[in-house]
Order: C-alpha cells, then sequence, then structure tokens
C-alpha cells in the first residue's frame, strides 16, 4: 500500500484514499457505501487507509448529489410495554444496537423509532433510504405504510406477506423448542399464555402449543393478553386462572415482559418456581436473566439476525431484490432455574 500523504489543514479526500490504497477510487466508493462487493483484502487496504488519512465522508455534499440520507430506520409495531419495558433494554433495543453497529460498517445512520400511532402521518417527517421492520403483525400499518411508498424494506421475522424480503426466526422450531422442554422437565399440564395480536409468533406458539397437547391428551389453556397490558395483563390473567382453581405444573409464556408478570402472581399466591411450576419464555434477555430465579428461554441470537437483516437491506437499497428468506441462525434453549427437573 501507498504510504498516506496528508496535507496539513487539507481534508483528506476519496481521491486520497484510493492512492494510499493503491485502488481507484470508484472501489473506495463501493467499499463505502455497500451498493457494490469489494473483496476482503482491497477492503482491509481501504480501512486502512481511510484511518491513517483520518477520511471522513461529506455526508452533506454525498446527500446533495445522490439524493439518499445514507440513514435506515428501524420500526417495531410492538407496544413499548412489549418491544423494551422498564428496563430499555429489551428485545427491540438489543436488535437495534447490532443493526447499528452494523449499518455503520456500510457508512450509513440507523433511526430507531418508537411505537407511533399514526403512522400515515409520521412516517411522512422521517427522511431514509430504506427500514427494518421487527416482527410485523397481519395488516401491520408501518409496514403497508412502508410497501406503498415504495420504500425498501426488510423485516426482522417471518411477515405475513412471506415474499417481503426478511430474515426467519422459524417461530415454530422456538415454539416447539420450550414445549419439548417443559414436557421434558415432567411438567404434565401448563397454559399457555400469549399476545392477542396476529403476530406471526404469537400465532406460531398457539399452532404449536394446540399440536402438543392433541399429541400429548393434555387439556389445552390458551390465555390471550393484549400486548399493551404485557406484564399487569399477564399476571391478572394468571391470578384468575389460580383463583378458579385450575392445577397446573407449568407455564409456556413466550413475550418475556408477560412472563415477568406470571412469575409475580405465582409468587403472589405462593407457588414456588421451580418446585410446584415451571415457566419458560422464549427471549433470552435482560428480564429472563435478572427474574428470581432466571427463567430458561431462547437465545435467538439476536446480533446476528439483526446484521444479516441489515445487510440484505443495504443490498435491497442498491438494486433489485435478493432472495425473499433468509434463514436465522439456528435457536438455541437456554436452561436455567425456572424449569429444573423434578427429583421426584
Amino acid at each position: 500500500m501507498t504510504p498516506p500523504r496528508k496535507s496539513p489543514g487539507k481534508r483528506p479526500t476519496v481521491i486520497d484514499v484510493a492512492q494510499a490504497a493503491g485502488v481507484s477510487p470508484g472501489t473506495v466508493s463501493n467499499a463505502l457505501s455497500g451498493k457494490r462487493k469489494v473483496d476482503a483484502d482491497t477492503r482491509d487496504r481501504i480501512e486502512a487507509a481511510i484511518q491513517q488519512l483520518g477520511y471522513r465522508p461529506n455526508q452533506a455534499a454525498r446527500r446533495m448529489r445522490t439524493g439518499q440520507t445514507n440513514t435506515i430506520a428501524i420500526f417495531s409495531s410492538m407496544p413499548f410495554a412489549v418491544a423494551a419495558g422498564p428496563s430499555k433494554l429489551g428485545f427491540l433495543m438489543e436488535i437495534a444496537a447490532s443493526a447499528a453497529v452494523a449499518a455503520m460498517a456500510r457508512n450509513t445512520a440507523l433511526i430507531l423509532v418508537p411505537p407511533i400511532a399514526n403512522p400515515e402521518e409520521t412516517l411522512d417527517t422521517i427522511a431514509m433510504d430504506g427500514a427494518l421492520v421487527v416482527e410485523p403483525a397481519a395488516d401491520d400499518p408501518v409496514l403497508s405504510r412502508l410497501i406503498r411508498a415504495g420504500i425498501p424494506t426488510v423485516c426482522i421475522g417471518r411477515p405475513p406477506d412471506a415474499e417481503i424480503p426478511h430474515v426467519d426466526l422459524d417461530y415454530p422450531a422456538i415454539a416447539e423448542l420450550l414445549i419439548a422442554h417443559l414436557f421434558e422437565v415432567g411438567a404434565t399440564r401448563f397454559p399457555l399464555i400469549v399476545g392477542a395480536s396476529s403476530r406471526p409468533s404469537n400465532l406460531a406458539f398457539k399452532a404449536a402449543y394446540g399440536a402438543a397437547a392433541r399429541r400429548r391428551g393434555m387439556a389445552e389453556i390458551m390465555i390471550e393478553v393484549p400486548e399493551d397490558q404485557a406484564e399487569a395483563g399477564a399476571a391478572a390473567a394468571l391470578s384468575t386462572l389460580i383463583s378458579r382453581g385450575e392445577m397446573f405444573d407449568g407455564v409456556l409464556v413466550p413475550t418475556d415482559a408477560m412472563a415477568t408478570g406470571v412469575m409475580q402472581a405465582l409468587r403472589d399466591h405462593g407457588l414456588t418456581v421451580p418446585d410446584k411450576v415451571r415457566v419458560v419464555t422464549r427471549y433470552d434477555g435482560v428480564r429472563a436473566q435478572t427474574e428470581s430465579p432466571p427463567l430458561t428461554a431462547v437465545d435467538l441470537k439476536l446480533e446476528a439476525v439483526a446484521t444479516l437483516a441489515t445487510r440484505q437491506l443495504v443490498e435491497t437499497m442498491a438494486g433489485p431484490a435478493p432472495g425473499a428468506a433468509i434463514p436465522g441462525p439456528e435457536p438455541r434453549l437456554v436452561v436455567r432455574a425456572s424449569s429444573r427437573q423434578s427429583r421426584g
């Protein structure tokens, strides 16, 4: 690589970077934008030259030249109580943090858009080149608005319209992992406490639970909770079940915010976990890890998921959309004290 030369007081340009890396200015632009593939060795040389020269792209000039904002937005139609919750370190935040890092590596900024009541009006005020949508429900207003506006969009999780580019989290496999685990540790009768929305993840858990209950001859106890009620709604629903005298030795509660409510209800009624009741949830986040006892959950490998989705979005923005679905990483069950196997 040609030793970089930096004139005092002169801002380095793409031409300076290209000369230092021994490549053309176009190759540098491709590496920065991610619009065309640049081999790893060439990219390493370009990145080294950028660091040595202290090069920073002139984003204002780029926007004027291309009409692009070099910005993507990430949306979720989940209520904030489900997507993040009091810790502010929930499902949506973990995805957003990883997506922001992946976007920055492609010279793109990421905007986190909280749940919005009026997407038709609000989306018109957000300048973006593309969007990530986290686990959209059927007839999701945010996703519908983005598609109508022609904004390149990639979903995290299978959307209701499977033709939309997305990273597939394989909801049925996740549900079956948790259901099989409850049976393996000795649970014989357990309710499913699930979000009431038509989000594909909720639908997959309902289908997998119903099928497993029929195979085992287990009575189905399926309780739907409005997602905006999250923790409080799940606590109230389980308290009602207990007060009716329903007997159960496990709880399948996919949404971690609802799992927190389930644990509170069990404590309120003197039902110890895992001795009396075993509890499992889907997302291995802060809530699952810090609950008492810690909850068995699933490592969804969200960092890898967010990186895959961001790369796919950048490719989609650059030209024709790639294949509609990218398989997500294989989920991994994380067994904790909340579902310890009975010693009896």
